[in-house]
């Protein structure tokens, strides 16, 4: 061939090299309808999807849009560096309880891997850079029913990259949502969904990844505590988990009905540091759990914590025994059915808590405190606690506690068992101003505020227009005395058939000092006590609504209702001391 004649074909060389990839709209952009994807949800997508992503690897990059519609996947997809696969959303779409049939957008359904955890993902995010956005994911053939959940491996993995990104997607019901290991400086954002046992895994992440605005909640279940898989996820799921991850940052995310809500666990490669602000975690059995942190330690500021709904042992901060970082709260809030807000367990670690707000624990009745310090250090400072009762507890293993400025409802109570280890200093007082006089003659009225600075392991308040507390089948009653004087006490009670035993009755130091019967009223002589304070125990049958009256439903263990306790020593006037509010129920104050 001539030079003239090579001249000449070249412009045909180039059009034939130039020529695009059936569905490339431009240079950059593939969409899968135009390459011959069916939107139908029945034929199978998954060669066309593949084709389209490795036709923009192979371009150096791009997006390839899905088009509304649903596509069915039944093998996986491996998304090559520089290249992103987008859908419709540019915000995650929400779905509420119930059926998934209406979905509608870019919806991939995904047949691969049903049955098995270590097989390829859904979605593998192969190289770096590469993404995906404004997607909804879900498994039609998971049911609600199967219980064990049906296993899967993991919707999105990506191991060994760099800068690989998850925004703006629906991932609805995947055994694991999206695991990432060795994929330094990712950057998942606007993700919701409900994944079964795992919704994130962090592990080898040695340059800052961050996980901003997910939702993880029951999309797509009709969510009933005791639905049997409901209650699988709410005990054994984990929502986000982190390993080894260094500066690490999670914010504003939250997460609903699992078994823990955020995990810090250790892998061969280590555990996590990093920043954690705006952290929610309702309905868990634990809210966070502390397997091991890094020493720069856990920042977690602005955390919401609930417990388990119906649990009678959920702990929102677990800090176990092998920690050796430090891990820190401020500005934290904690409520609802919680046996203890936190629970610090390392020897080796430091727990900070300072501005945090502890609103309910203790919701079995049993004395537990609201924080539990069983060993290394730790500084509470400038806490407010909303409920009566102990607030924290000091462990015999605790080297140094530092307890300060800190608000309680009846006054900041401690139990310390760790002596000079703790030092506590400009905390709220019991406003109650008690004189030789109050000390005898007074009452407790149970069931009404205030009344929790004399209770342990009791029911909670009655909520309706009387005032009562049911006891449980063991409660004790701590109570003011004069020292040196001799006492009677009386309860005003009430008590069902099921709670007289022949053991039933009110102790002092082990020995009944009167039983229990049908009457209205249980009381009792007490000798002297050289103490400011006598412990008393009340004892009864236990019995459970539920299963004795008809049409009830609480599961409750119960004991007698109490209404009042009244203290009279040898020496106690007429006038009557109020120990709920501190006022004097006589028509006039007696003269100090």
């Amino acid at each position: 061939m001539t030079l003239t004649q090579r001249l000449c074909f070249l412009p045909i060389l180039v059009a034939l090299a130039s020529t695009p990839v059936i569905g490339q709209t431009n240079g950059f952009h593939w969409n899968v309808r135009q390459a011959g994807a069916v939107g139908d949800g029945q034929a199978d997508c998954t060669a066309v999807f593949q084709k389209l992503l490795d036709a923009a690897g192979k371009s150096g990059g791009g997006v390839v849009e899905v088009p509304a519609g649903r596509y069915r996947i039944n093998t996986g997809l491996s998304i090559p560096a520089n290249v992103t696969l987008s859908g419709t959303y540019r915000v995650p779409p929400t779905l509420h309880h119930g059926p998934t049939g209406n979905l509608s957008g870019s919806v991939l359904l995904a047949f691969a891997g049903r049955g098995v955890t270590k097989g390829p993902p859904f979605i593998r995010l192969a190289g770096n850079n590469s993404a995906i956005a404004g997607l909804v994911i879900t498994y039609p053939e998971w049911k609600q029913s199967d219980v064990p959940p049906v296993p899967y491996p993991p919707c999105v993995l990506s191991e060994h990259t760099d800068n690989v990104g998850v925004s703006d997607c629906l991932l609805l019901n995947p055994y694991e949502g999206i695991k990432l290991v060795a994929a330094a400086r990712h950057w998942i954002r606007g993700v919701t969904g409900y994944p079964i046992k795992r919704g994130i895994y962090v592990d080898e992440c040695y340059d800052i990844g961050h996980i901003e605005n997910v939702h993880f909640w029951p999309f797509g279940v009709a969510y009933d505590p005791n639905n049997p898989y409901c209650k699988w996820v709410n005990t054994e799921g984990v929502a986000f988990e982190l390993a080894r991850t260094d500066w690490q940052y999670v914010f504003n995310t939250f997460c609903f009905g699992y078994g823990v809500g955020y995990k810090f666990s250790s892998s061969a490669q280590g555990s996590a540091n990093g920043n954690f602000l705006g952290l929610g975690a309702d309905s868990c059995q634990r809210a966070v759990v502390v397997e091991q942190a890094q020493a720069p330690g856990l920042l977690i500021c602005n955390g919401e914590f609930v417990g388990r709904w119906s649990s009678t042992d959920a702990v929102c901060l677990d800090i176990g025994p092998k920690v050796e970082g430090k891990v820190s709260l401020a500005n934290c809030s904690f409520w609802g059915p919680i046996d203890r807000c936190v629970w610090m367990q390392s020897a080796a670690g430091q727990f900070t808590a300072s501005a945090c707000h502890f609103v309910n624990w203790d919701n079995r009745g049993v004395g537990s405190p609201a924080i539990q310090l069983d060993a290394g250090k730790a500084i509470i400072q400038g806490c407010t606690f909303a409920e009566e009762g102990m607030n924290v507890q000091v462990g015999s293993n605790v080297v140094s506690a530092i307890l300060t400025a800190n608000q309680a409802a009846g006054g900041f109570r401690v139990d310390n068992l760790a002596g000079k280890h703790t030092q506590s200093a400009l905390n709220e007082e019991d406003g109650l101003a008690w004189t030789r006089e109050a000390l005898t003659h007074y009452q407790v009225r149970i069931g009404e505020q205030g009344d929790g600075r004399y209770l342990q392991g009791w029911n909670a308040r009655n909520g309706g227009s009387e005032t009562f507390r049911w006891s449980a089948p063991v409660s004790r009653l701590l109570l003011p005395v004069a020292p040196g004087e001799p006492y009677t006490v009386t309860l005003e009670v009430k008590v069902p058939d099921q709670a007289i035993t022949a053991e039933a009755g009110l102790y002092l130091e082990g020995k009944r000092i009167a039983p229990l019967t049908a009457g209205k009223v249980l009381a009792a002589s007490l000798p002297t006590c050289p103490s400011d304070r006598i412990r008393l125990e009340l004892r009864a049958g236990g019995w459970v609504p539920q299963r004795v009256l008809p049409g009830s439903t609480d599961p409750r263990t119960l004991g007698i209702q109490v209404s009042q306790v009244t203290m009279r020593s040898a020496s106690g006037g007429t006038n009557i001391f109020n120990a709920n509010t501190g006022a004097w129920l006589a028509p006039t104050k007696p003269k100090p």
